[in-house]
């Protein structure tokens, strides 16, 4: 009976210390980097909106050209809208906020956007530490749609976020030597 028990638990964590694999509702995507690569947990049950936005710039191969525009040690870095001379790529419509549920932490993906809540469009940040001032307060702070996290590629968001920074043109906090998404794909 030991023996049986002790099988059990043994498999049981087998599967438990598993990577975290891709299904409809969690799907995976890879960003490329002149850095290095991040793989990407998404969370469609969360934010399925957001989720099918970030999936469609991904499918469209947008993301391939675009840089981190804005890196912020002990805050986040964002890309996925402008080239390397800062210039805006065309993008979809807005989406409008979702109330994901998830919260700003250490390693998650969220919708970049104006002050305007219902004006995300392509660009996204990862929180490089706890972000509980970004996540959602109630109507005068909406906060911003967290849809998923990084599940392997910390390492990579953690150099980008040393990268030296400055003003380049209006923009601020833009990284000396452009850090470009070579390219974004689903992976299984």
């Amino acid at each position: 009976m030991l023996k049986t028990l002790l099988s059990i638990g043994v498999m049981t964590m087998a599967f438990t210390s598993l990577p975290a694999m891709a299904d409809a509702d969690h799907p995976h995507v890879r960003l490329e980097t002149s850095q290095g690569t991040i793989e990407l947990e998404l969370d469609a049950k969360a934010a399925p909106r957001t989720v099918k936005n970030f999936l469609s710039y991904v499918d469209e191969g947008y993301y391939a050209g675009t840089v981190f525009h804005r890196v912020i040690p002990d805050f986040m870095i964002q890309g996925g809208g402008m080239d390397a001379e800062l210039e805006a790529k065309t993008t979809h419509d807005p989406i409008a906020l979702e109330r994901s549920g998830l919260k700003n932490q250490r390693g998650t993906i969220a919708m970049a956007r104006t002050n305007d809540p219902d004006s995300a469009t392509s660009q996204f940040f990862i929180n490089l530490v706890e972000n509980a001032s970004l996540d959602y307060q109630g109507l005068y702070q909406p906060g911003y749609t967290v849809f998923g996290h990084v599940v392997s590629g910390m390492d990579v968001v953690d150099g980008i976020a040393e990268t030296p920074t400055g003003q380049q043109g209006p923009y601020g906090d833009v990284p000396k030597t452009p850090i470009t998404i070579t390219g974004a794909k689903r992976i299984d």
